[in-house]
């Protein structure tokens, strides 16, 4: 990944829980608009769209840009990069898992409530916690924002962590 798409550089061999947030907007005017930020699993409806993934420490290591409330989680994962530094460690129909793959789902299940935690902590700001009031049509302004607020909610992470991880 490229300096334009992580707050901090970029990032090489970090396992990374990746969730998608919304940042809730009113409901448009325009019926066009409304097709385009509606979000059904939002409790506002109206939203946009943006994916965050996290360490394991619990370190924001990416944003992406903002989506409207429609675009699909998939293709905003495709999008933002992060799938083409992956590996595919899958288990092989009918196969077993190793013990180190198993420990690593469970880690991956333990870990997995990371990224619940800080998404909340970014709807704790009151600038994403409440219902965005800007232009629809300014996505750049919106995504800076988002990158602008997770920077900000990573230095608060590092002075008051969600806890205490071994070293």
């Amino acid at each position: 990944m490229d300096d334009e798409t992580t707050i901090h550089g970029p990032e090489q061999h970090h396992k990374l829980i990746v969730d998608t947030t919304f940042i809730a907007i009113y409901q448009a005017e325009d019926s066009e608009q409304r097709k385009a930020y509606y979000h059904a699993k939002s409790p506002k409806n109206y939203v946009f769209k943006v994916r965050i993934a996290c360490e394991f420490h619990h370190r924001i290591a990416h944003v992406s840009r903002c989506y409207p409330g429609n675009a699909h989680d998939i293709t905003i994962l495709r999008e933002s990069g992060l799938l083409e530094h992956s590996q595919e460690d899958k288990k092989p129909r009918g196969g077993e898992l190793t013990a180190e793959d198993k420990d690593f789902n469970q880690s991956i299940c333990s870990a997995r409530a990371a990224i619940e935690n800080i998404n909340q902590r970014l709807k704790n700001d009151a600038i994403l916690g409440n219902v965005y009031r800007g232009p629809y049509d300014d996505i750049g302004k919106i995504t800076i924002i988002a990158h602008v607020v997770s920077a900000l909610c990573n230095l608060q992470l590092h002075k008051h962590p969600i806890r205490n991880h071994r070293s």
